[in-house]
């Protein structure tokens, strides 16, 4: 991957994409960050870095192309790319973070891509997809402490009924303890995974 990150959500098309349907993306692309629009613009390094960025993943697709590899490389490859994906949810990436989770082959989907599905699920408002996809990940990897928090602290609030559409907003009184809670332990994952310890007993 680009640097951590999906070619395709940088070139933002589909893991489906034909060559041609890759060319006219990469060319809006290069149109919008090409450093030459950007002369005497404190903005040029960013558009530079941008190019960069956009080239590379655009290499890196159509190579992929051309040489017969399936797309699902890339969703395999996202299955091992935990922390991306962890960075992404902690800075408010959501839907970045969401595209790469479900590009993941549903076979290869493990005890973490559910505990980060869960994640962001409940960054959405979805707490009974987040409840379930936290139960799935501590069903899979019953000793993993970090699983078992999340899943233990959200199940703690569910006094009878969370209620909603497609899965609902958590409606209770105790709706502030909860929303503390559960962003005390997303807070606490990220900083697991940068090597740190937000809640010493997860």
């Amino acid at each position: 991957m680009t640097n951590g990150k999906d070619p395709y959500v940088i070139l933002g098309v589909q893991r489906s994409a034909t060559e041609e349907e890759v060319k006219q993306a990469y060319k809006t692309l290069v149109k919008k960050y090409h450093p030459d629009q950007y002369q005497d613009n404190p903005l040029r390094d960013v558009a530079s870095e941008k190019m960069a960025e956009v080239n590379e993943a655009y290499d890196e697709i159509i190579n992929a192309i051309r040489n017969g590899e399936a797309s699902s490389r890339f969703s395999a490859s996202a299955n091992f790319n935990s922390s991306y994906v962890r960075e992404l949810i902690q800075t408010g990436n959501i839907t970045e973070a969401d595209s790469i989770l479900s590009s993941v082959d549903p076979a290869r989907r493990d005890a973490e891509w559910y505990f980060l599905k869960g994640s962001v699920c409940y960054k959405r408002g979805w707490f009974n997809e987040a409840y379930e996809n936290f139960a799935r990940a501590s069903q899979i990897n019953p000793g993993n402490a970090e699983y078992a928090a999340a899943f233990n602290q959200l199940g703690s609030q569910r006094n009878g009924q969370m209620n909603g559409m497609p899965s609902g907003y958590y409606q209770n009184r105790n709706a502030d303890a909860f929303n503390c809670c559960c962003d005390l332990i997303c807070l606490d994952s990220c900083c697991e995974c940068m090597g740190g310890d937000l809640i010493p007993c997860c």
